[in-house]
């Protein structure tokens, strides 16, 4: 009766293109992207432990999410690592967060990656439960642990 799931929420702007895409999206565009982050554990009920009573300080997560995912991407430009060389080389010339990935970076393809990065920071006794990504206000994908 201890499990218990906490979920912590961020906001981050950033612009993609999806490669050989037959639709509008091909196109560098940009989204207002919400990231829902819930990890499960039991709460902690050491009597010397600073945190007693919390499954992870929100604090900790936020630190996490932060350093490995909002930093990172927020006001980026994400292409896919097999666009045109040139035009790659031509945007980082003119800017400086243009990342590219080996995959197409679908808002499905980013929980794959944010969820490898999120669970390799957390504490041992804290399991990342679910990601959800919306990339607008009524399209969202998401990653669930038991999925997985």
């Amino acid at each position: 009766m201890n499990k218990i799931r906490i979920t912590k929420i961020f906001h981050f702007e950033m612009a993609h293109a999806l490669m050989n895409y037959d639709g509008l999206c091909r196109n560098i565009h940009g989204h207002s992207y919400q990231l829902e982050v819930t990890v499960k554990g039991n709460i902690n009920h050491h009597t010397d432990n600073a945190k007693k009573g919390m499954v992870m300080d929100f604090s900790d997560l936020k630190q996490i999410v932060n350093k490995h995912i909002i930093e990172h991407y927020d006001h980026a430009l994400l292409l896919n690592a097999q666009t045109d060389p040139e035009l790659i080389s031509a945007l980082k010339r003119n800017y400086k967060k243009i990342l590219t990935v080996d995959y197409q970076p679908t808002s499905e393809q980013l929980l794959v990656d944010f969820a490898s990065k999120i669970q390799a920071q957390l504490p041992p006794n804290v399991m990342l439960y679910k990601l959800r990504l919306s990339e607008t206000q009524n399209s969202y994908a998401e990653w669930v642990a038991t999925d997985n």
